[in-house]
């Protein structure tokens, strides 16, 4: 059997997150359906990790394997006239049998945008808050430093979640701004379920109290959920790169 690792985009405005459910529409599954019309066959494909409902991803990376694709540039051709508009696969080539898209990620990144205007060009893509171009970013910043470094995210990730370890190590976070939308990036070993989204409620929260660095520290420390601030809309969130 030959091993595939394919490389995807999508909005995920119309799609009920990445992973496969009943009865809903969700972008592995959609994949998942016209990789098996091409190859004739049921493939198992495997994601890089889950994304929620409503988010967006500019390079989530996935394999499945077949007994061979004689001509890998036609068949992601293929592949790409049979996709909707909102699913794109921007790269494909052949990988070792024992890749496994999932297990062998060392880093992922997550862009979350927010707007500080109205505009139907941003509106599916970020959230509104028009506060944001007043936005402190070096103080911003000074406050997310303290998620530098390997943690017990438990406060940042949903209450019912089946991942028992919920240690993770983050490598690089900041903020920045371009035009009118002001940008957050991580980058870490691993991500829980919504854990994205709650840092990003959680550090403005603390940032619109006039908070300190210690404040986060302690709502670290709590984990527990109820701990931390309100989850942003899933709208502004992009699964950047997955690294391997």
């Amino acid at each position: 059997m030959r091993n595939y690792r394919l490389t995807v985009q999508y909005d995920g405005t119309d799609f009920s997150g990445w992973q496969i459910q009943n009865n809903v529409t969700t972008v592995q599954g959609v994949l998942t359906e016209k990789i098996r019309i091409l190859t004739r066959e049921k493939i198992n494909l495997i994601g890089s990790g889950r994304t929620d409902a409503g988010v967006h991803a500019l390079g989530q990376t996935a394999n499945f394997r077949f007994e061979i694709i004689s001509d890998l540039q036609k068949f992601t051709f293929s592949l790409n006239s049979m996709l909707p508009k909102s699913v794109a696969v921007i790269g494909s080539e052949e990988v070792s049998e024992s890749f496994h898209s999932r297990f062998d990620a060392k880093k992922r990144s997550y862009f979350y945008f927010i707007s500080s205007v109205k505009s139907p060009f941003y509106d599916r893509y970020s959230w509104l808050n028009t506060k944001s171009a007043s936005f402190d970013l070096n103080k911003l910043n000074n406050l997310s430093g303290i998620f530098l470094g390997k943690h017990d995210f438990t406060s940042f990730s949903r209450a019912k979640t089946e991942t028992e370890n919920k240690n993770c190590e983050i490598y690089s976070i900041h903020w920045r701004r371009k035009n009118f939308l002001t940008i957050f990036y991580i980058e870490a070993d691993r991500f829980l379920h919504g854990m994205v989204r709650t840092l990003v409620g959680t550090i403005l929260k603390v940032y619109q109290l006039n908070g300190s660095k210690k404040d986060l520290e302690d709502i670290l420390n709590a984990r527990d959920r109820k701990a931390a601030g309100e989850a942003v809309k899933a709208k502004g969130l992009f699964l950047n790169k997955v690294r391997y």
